[in-house]
């Protein structure tokens, strides 16, 4: 069944990658480079998308401890470190695990401010409900921020490129693992058609 959307399209949508304690918090062996910049960004990012009611969708890598290929520790579901960051949480959400069906409730665009869900790989296209989601719904532009850079920031851009969204890409607000990676990464968003911009230019100037 189709998800209900507004008559008219979004203005905004912002995009949160994989915001999550594994990634962004020092102590982890997964930690990105320059994470408290980036934490830093993140934040103010946030905090401009719920002054400006801005609707967010979250992305967040998940595994179950029976994943197959998956001998990490990392990112396991029900441990602390898959978790998302305080301040990427809204009160008003819906979350949704990893699954092989795309099925997600008609009104859930027009109930909640923030969606999350689950991914248990790189690519968020790769999961039936985001899939669906990023295709159906309607927005002037999308925004994105999050971990990694190099990776599923890069796979989300040129995801919804493909499907002729448009999108804007802040980048003091990405971490990385691969700096070199993830320049590259950025040039190839690029020139596929996204927008690069900064916190400052989105949000303002944060004292």
């Amino acid at each position: 069944m189709t998800l209900q959307l507004p008559e008219k399209p979004r203005r905004y949508f912002l995009i949160d990658i994989d915001t999550q304690r594994d990634f962004l918090l020092a102590g982890s062996d997964t930690c990105i480079r320059n994470h408290r910049k980036v934490l830093a960004s993140i934040r103010r990012v946030m905090a401009w998308a719920r002054c400006e009611n801005i609707p967010i969708i979250s992305i967040a890598e998940v595994y179950c401890n029976n994943n197959g290929g998956n001998n990490t520790d990392y990112r396991l579901d029900g441990t602390d470190g898959q978790k998302k960051i305080r301040y990427t949480l809204l009160s008003n959400r819906a979350s949704f695990p990893a699954d092989d069906s795309d099925f997600l409730p008609v009104d859930l665009l027009q109930t909640h401010r923030q969606v999350i869900l689950h991914k248990r790989c790189i690519d968020p296209f790769d999961e039936p409900k985001i899939e669906r989601l990023l295709s159906e719904v309607q927005a002037d532009e999308f925004i994105l921020i999050g971990v990694g850079a190099e990776d599923a920031v890069m796979a989300t851009a040129l995801g919804l490129l493909q499907r002729g969204k448009n999108v804007r890409v802040v980048v003091d607000a990405l971490g990385s693992h691969d700096m070199r990676e993830a320049k590259l990464a950025l040039r190839k968003m690029k020139t596929k058609g996204a927008k690069l911009i900064v916190t400052k230019s989105l949000a303002g100037v944060s004292h």
